[in-house]
This record gives structure tokens, C-alpha cells and sequence, in this order.
């Protein structure tokens, strides 16, 4: 075994062992608590970090653990410079600390958002345009695999 493979060995057992690599980000996101496609609960929170495998949040409460849920965050770059976008995230809730909240990601959207102008002329309605959904893993969106 070479040096760098040793390295790299005691780096993965003393080290972070996640196979994707974090990105801390605090966003605003709305989060829907989900069981049998019935929402239970929602609210808001944001995000601490994020990944193409999962994201941690601050709900604002503890969320149990094994639930599924979705995660609506507001994304902060927009889409040819002019229209806000959402980042739809569901997945299951795998872990819940005083520090936040974890989601393993299931699968992975973005969305437009309309703006106050189209929102005043639709009168208050919300409307998006879904884009592809896309599950955990896949790229091509700027939040697949980050390598």
C-alpha cells in the first residue's frame, strides 16, 4: 500500500466519512412533513449545508425521524438573470440534533418562481414551471454529483 492510500484510509476513519462533499449555505426553505402523501405539518426554516446526497436544516423544531419530507428552498442565483428559482428537495428525515436536521435527498428539481409583476396579474396565485425532476445523483443541474 502507498503512502497516499494510508493517508487516505486514516483520513476516512478519523475524518468525515460522508461520500459527498458539504457545502455549508444558509437558505430559506419551507418544509412540508409528509406520511402516506398527506402533509402533516409544514414551516420554515434554513438550510446549514447541502450536498447532492442530502441537506441539514434548522426546521425551527424537531422533526421525527423515518418521515418524509420536502423541502422548498430558495435558490440564490437566478435563472438567466431574471427569474428567482426554488430548489424542490424529497427525501427522508434520517437524522434530527439540537444542531438540525438531516435529509437523505430521494430526488431533486428546480424551479422558476414568479415574480411580484406576474404574480399581481395572476392575482395572487402561485404558479411554477417545473423542470426536469431528477433523481439522487443524476447531473446535469449544477446539484448532481459536485466532483
Amino acid at each position: 500500500m502507498e503512502w497516499s492510500e494510508e493517508a487516505e484510509k486514516i483520513e476516512g476513519i478519523n475524518g468525515d466519512r460522508r461520500q459527498d462533499r458539504r457545502y455549508g449555505i444558509q437558505l430559506d426553505l419551507r418544509w412540508k412533513l409528509i406520511r402516506r402523501r398527506r402533509v402533516l405539518e409544514t414551516g420554515v426554516g434554513q438550510t446549514v449545508d447541502l450536498s447532492s446526497g442530502g441537506i441539514l436544516f434548522v426546521p425551527g423544531r424537531a422533526l421525527p425521524v423515518g418521515l418524509n419530507v420536502e423541502l422548498s428552498i430558495t435558490w440564490p442565483v437566478l435563472l438567466r438573470n431574471e427569474a428567482p428559482m426554488q430548489l424542490i428537495v424529497s427525501g427522508r428525515i434520517v437524522r434530527t440534533s439540537p444542531g438540525g436536521t438531516a435529509v437523505e435527498m430521494a430526488q431533486h428539481e428546480f424551479r422558476t418562481m414568479s415574480t411580484s409583476s406576474e404574480q399581481r396579474g395572476k392575482q395572487g396565485s402561485t404558479s411554477s414551471s417545473p423542470s426536469m425532476l431528477l433523481p439522487n445523483g443524476a447531473g446535469g443541474n449544477g446539484l448532481g454529483k459536485y466532483r
